[in-house]
């Protein structure tokens, strides 16, 4: 369906750190857009184990051999930063059936507030329990979560 057309995709978040299931969700989403853009929103309300250029920099790392893969920052709204970065699509990631209602009321948002149409790539069974937040929380206890990110960050 989307591929006749040349498009870029933003995929939002601020990944504390960037787990599995997000990585799987970025290369099944190559197979649908020309680029992707991993999009780290500034929180300034949020508490973050990871400051925000250690993930910028982790993020690189793991996608350093994808040419069509970029990381970025940004504090505004992820629809007007999708229009800033000429993007299409907001990609977007569901673990569970549990996460639709969520999804789908963030979709109807990025339509109405920007016109920007969102993709919802369910996450592989196997990764469907690995949430930022558990890995963060892991993290935090001086626990070990190498199983549930990338080889690259091993």
């Amino acid at each position: 369906m989307f591929r006749d057309m040349s498009k870029i995709a933003i995929f939002p978040g601020s990944f504390d750190p960037f787990t599995v299931g997000h990585y799987d969700i970025v290369k099944r989403g190559l197979e649908l857009f020309d680029e992707i853009i991993i999009a780290i929103g500034r929180n300034s309300t949020k508490k973050e184990t990871f400051p925000i250029r250690e993930r910028e920099e982790a993020i690189k790392k793991i996608f350093a051999d994808q040419p069509r893969v970029r990381v970025a920052i940004y504090d505004c709204l992820t629809v007007d930063f999708a229009k800033e970065q000429g993007a299409q699509f907001i990609l977007r990631g569901m673990r569970c059936i549990g996460d639709f209602e969520y999804e789908r009321n963030m979709a109807e948002a990025n339509k109405q507030l920007g016109d920007i149409e969102t993709i919802i790539l369910y996450t592989r069974p196997e990764y469907a329990h690995i949430s930022s937040t558990l890995v963060r929380d892991l993290y935090a206890y001086g626990k070990d979560v190498s199983e549930f990110v990338p080889n690259t960050l091993r």
